[in-house]
């Protein structure tokens, strides 16, 4: 059995490291998911494998594989918490402020990318304002604005930067309606966790990448909800700095965020929050599912 397994752990570890190289190139959140779970899978049968060839512990090879998967888990939920709670603790704000990019449109060039701006020229939607904001270290989270031809739909194009070097777009389609509602579709992958304000009504599709796909389904749920949409009046640099000022009073008053008062010496985040984006960590980064908002 153990040269049955060595010959089947070799090539999948091949098949990793090869996603792995890709991955770093193309920075896809669903690329990712797979290579999580082989990499974890891989551990564990390695450790097994490995007890086995050096008469290790005198217990199955199952029993010590999913001792190892259940090692690998206790191991990686111990990083997520200290990340979050690094979070809490840094200076940096949640709700960071954003500003005019005075550079204006920066699409990276890469061709899947410029493709995505071809389509958006084709139907006909106008880049409205480029922002910027800072996310830590010097990284600026930048984003393009466009707007579809009857002002109902404002798009935001965000560039994420990857610790790879290689970036990642994500998209986040916003409509207000003649109700007062506000409608919002995203394919963002980052844990959240906290609340929205009443009247939002969040879609989040991490494993929906390509944008015509986004803008169908935007569409298609206000139509199921019969909402009528109005154009957008304000600038959207207005909008979004409002955004985040209501978004960080809203997380303050249900407790995912503490108060200012108290932010210097516990952190930003309270225990309740900080266990709210852990567990949606854990969804998304293995199986692309965010908390439902």
């Amino acid at each position: 059995m153990t040269e049955m397994l060595t010959l089947v752990l070799a090539p999948a570890a091949a098949v990793l490291l090869v996603l792995f190289y890709v991955n770093l190139r193309v920075a896809s959140p669903r690329l990712a998911i797979p290579i999580r779970w082989l990499r974890w899978i891989l551990f564990a049968l390695f450790a097994a494998e490995t007890n086995a060839r050096f008469d290790g512990l005198d217990r199955p090879f199952w029993v010590v594989a999913a001792g190892a998967f259940l090692f690998w888990f206790l191991l990686e939920s111990g990083f997520n918490w200290l990340r979050v709670s690094a979070i809490s603790l840094s200076p940096l704000p949640l709700f960071p402020r954003f500003a005019a990019n005075t550079t204006g449109d920066e699409w990276p060039v890469q061709e899947r990318l410029l493709k995505v701006r071809d389509w958006l020229r084709n139907r006909r939607y106008t880049s409205v304002q480029a922002l910027k904001a800072e996310i830590g270290g010097g990284i600026w989270l930048r984003v393009s604005v466009y707007q579809n031809k009857d002002r109902t739909i404002r798009l935001q194009v965000a560039f994420l930067p990857q610790d790879s070097g290689a970036i990642t777009v994500c998209y986040s389609l916003s409509s207000e309606t003649q109700s007062g509602r506000r409608y919002v579709t995203d394919n963002f992958f980052l844990p959240f966790g906290g609340f929205y304000p009443e009247n939002w009504h969040i879609e989040r599709n991490p494993w929906r990448r390509a944008l015509p796909r986004l803008v169908a389904r935007h569409l298609r749920r206000m139509a199921d909800a019969g909402e009528t949409p109005v154009a957008w009046d304000t600038e959207p640099l207005d909008d979004l700095n409002r955004q985040q000022q209501a978004m960080e009073q809203v997380n303050t008053e249900l407790g995912f965020l503490l108060p200012h008062a108290e932010r210097e010496e516990h952190g930003k985040i309270t225990p309740e929050g900080r266990y709210r984006i852990w567990q949606e960590a854990w969804l998304l980064d293995y199986l692309g599912l965010p908390r439902r908002y």
